[in-house]
């Protein structure tokens, strides 16, 4: 339901976009703030330091895990022996068994923990960026006024509609954008030359 009416939304803002509501005309744009970071020239930088946590950082706590889950399997193996000749306390062996469970249970989430952990690192490590970009977009929304800001592949091509990514990185004083990010909708301030397209900077298509 909630996408139908996005979807209803967009089309009624779309279609009347250029006409007058209330003495003034709908402006829509297209923006999208983790694309816009993901051009950064420092987003390189962040992504080399999320790789080097991966691998040392989160690749150390999986083999922690295995490793541990091995040798609490192997403690409880020998524990149950113990217990069943009435050797060992059971109250020992309910332990063993319960952080073997706990270490199972790493194991086998270990993929959405592993992303939610190295998204925590990215999000930390990008955040200055962040803080730069939106305050950049900030400006260009007081500067445009802008009715709907739309994400790219949320509307379809042949609408009038502006691409805030180019006022965005000449406030940035950025060389240039990606290939992608160049072509989503016209010009906002068409008196000026758009961003010179060059390779992405560690930007990454979204999923």
């Amino acid at each position: 339901m909630r996408t139908k009416l996005i979807a209803v939304i967009v089309c009624a803002v779309v279609l009347f976009a250029g006409k007058q509501v209330n003495g003034q005309a709908i402006k829509v744009g297209v923006f999208d703030l983790d694309l816009m970071v993901q051009a950064m020239p420092g987003y390189r930088t962040v992504d080399s330091l999320v790789q080097i946590y991966e691998r040392d950082s989160l690749g150390v706590e999986y083999e922690y895990y295995q490793n541990e889950y091995a040798r609490l399997d192997s403690t409880y193996k020998a524990d149950s022996a113990l217990v069943a000749q009435g050797k060992k306390a059971k109250a020992l062996l309910d332990f063993t068994t319960e952080q073997r469970k706990k270490m199972a249970l790493n194991i086998v989430y270990w993929q959405q923990i592993a992303q939610n952990k190295s998204g925590n690192k990215r999000s930390q490590l990008a955040n200055p960026l962040f803080v730069v970009v939106a305050e950049a977009y900030k400006k260009v929304l007081a500067r445009k006024k802008y009715t709907i800001v739309l994400k790219p592949q949320t509307y379809e091509a042949g609408f009038p509609i502006d691409n805030i990514f180019l006022a965005v990185a000449r406030d940035l004083k950025l060389s240039g954008l990606p290939q992608e990010l160049l072509y989503l909708g016209d010009d906002p301030d068409p008196a000026k030359q758009p961003a010179a397209a060059k390779p992405a900077t560690g930007a990454k298509p979204k999923p």
